[in-house]
């Protein structure tokens, strides 16, 4: 076979792969922020405060947050493949049941059920990409499969959105089940087995290992920036949807569903993170992403439609970069136990996301939208403060 030939199977193995993972983390966001766009709908169905629709939302977090660390340690103990392809195929059984629900406890705890599966997805491919990689190889699949949860996050919201103008949620929550279904069967078709893990199924090695981790300033730092990081995605983009469905702009399901379009700026931006993270280090590079990610927020209070896009394409982008820049600093910085490390890290993320869901609820319905951005400026003000002082470190991109 000419060298050609095998570069030429190379690059195709390598685009399999890309592929592969963009699905995969599509998947594990597909259902998470799904309701999102039908809010409005969901509150009028079910004769709802703002803040107790919301927490639907905030269900699913509280439940990826519960899990991640446990689940983290188990796929260190028995493997990655299997653990996601499982994990999707759950997820699938709560979505479907959604249709059939008639009672606000009844969603709440299916959303629940929904969460309860998603770390099997995040928090083990983290791992199976930290493993089986190194290098700039690795910060390009991170940014890949960062781009894929951006893609799942919009396609949720996008698709819960027309499916329901379309056919109504119930018939909606069933397409959706489908498709996780669907997703399972590819993933365990394209992804590759694991060639570098290492089985560690005794407890005491697991519990060893978090007590290091615990002990690790920055990894601590990391979490604590996770935590301010989904806090603000999820408080503002569960409750524009309800500042947007009231007058002047009364916007319909599908017209919200819209509005996340912005996120497809996150799957450009994202693969480009990876650059300035090389360039600059993650110190810097959050310094500007939050900054930029302020910046959204506070146009947000303007009043012209167009601009409050704009504004969400902004805040969004720089809460993405973010993110990249944190699970990179996490799989460059960790050698051991790397699944249990970046569970913590998820715990802490997804309870950022869940606090979001609930203190902006209350902030939108004492305030209104302008309290809701004073409170998500204050935890990206926090969130600077971490990035800046307490992650200050230089990140080896070839660990």
């Amino acid at each position: 076979m000419s060298n050609s030939s095998i570069a030429s199977i190379q690059i195709r193995l390598n685009l399999a792969l890309i592929i592969t993972v963009l699905i995969t983390g599509a998947l594990a966001f597909v259902q998470v922020y799904s309701v999102q766009s039908i809010l409005p709908v969901l509150m009028q169905e079910f004769q709802a405060s703002a803040a107790t629709i919301g927490s639907t939302v905030g269900a699913t977090i509280l439940a990826v947050a519960f899990m991640s660390p446990l689940l983290g340690m188990i796929s260190d103990a028995l493997g990655r493949k299997a653990f996601i392809v499982g994990s999707i195929i759950f997820i699938t059984i709560p979505t479907l049941a959604l249709s059939f629900v008639h009672n606000i406890s009844l969603l709440w705890w299916l959303r629940f059920m929904q969460g309860l599966a998603v770390p099997g997805i995040t928090v083990v491919l983290l791992a199976y990409i930290g493993e089986e990689f190194a290098g700039n190889a690795r910060i390009r699949l991170m940014g890949f499969y960062v781009s894929g949860t951006v893609l799942g996050g919009f396609l949720g919201r996008f698709l819960m959105g027309y499916l329901t103008e379309f056919m109504g949620w119930r018939h909606a929550f069933m397409v959706m089940g489908i498709i996780s279904a669907f997703g399972a069967f590819l993933v365990w078709r394209n992804l590759p087995a694991s060639q570098k893990f290492e089985a560690k199924p005794q407890v005491s090695t697991a519990l060893v290992t978090l007590w290091h981790h615990l002990h690790n300033r920055y990894i601590l730092a990391t979490c604590a920036l996770g935590f301010c990081v989904l806090f603000s995605l999820v408080g503002c983009f569960t409750y524009i949807n309800l500042y947007l469905d009231q007058p002047p702009y009364n916007l319909s399901s599908a017209q919200l569903a819209n509005i996340f379009a912005v996120y497809l700026i996150g799957m450009v931006i994202t693969p480009l993170s990876a650059r300035l993270i090389v360039k600059f280090g993650t110190n810097f590079t959050v310094l500007i992403a939050m900054s930029l990610s302020i910046i959204g927020v506070l146009l947000t209070l303007l009043h012209p439609l167009w601009l409050i896009v704009l504004a969400l394409a902004i805040m969004s982008s720089g809460i993405f970069i973010t993110q990249s820049s944190t699970i990179t600093y996490i799989s460059a910085n960790v050698t051991e136990g790397r699944s249990l490390a970046s569970g913590l890290y998820y715990m802490c993320y997804y309870a950022g996301g869940f606090a979001g869901s609930v203190l902006c609820g209350h902030a939108f319905e004492n305030g209104g939208w302008f309290m809701t951005a004073v409170t998500l400026i204050s935890a990206q003000l926090m969130a600077m403060l971490i990035g800046g002082v307490l992650m200050r470190k230089e990140m080896n991109c070839n660990n």
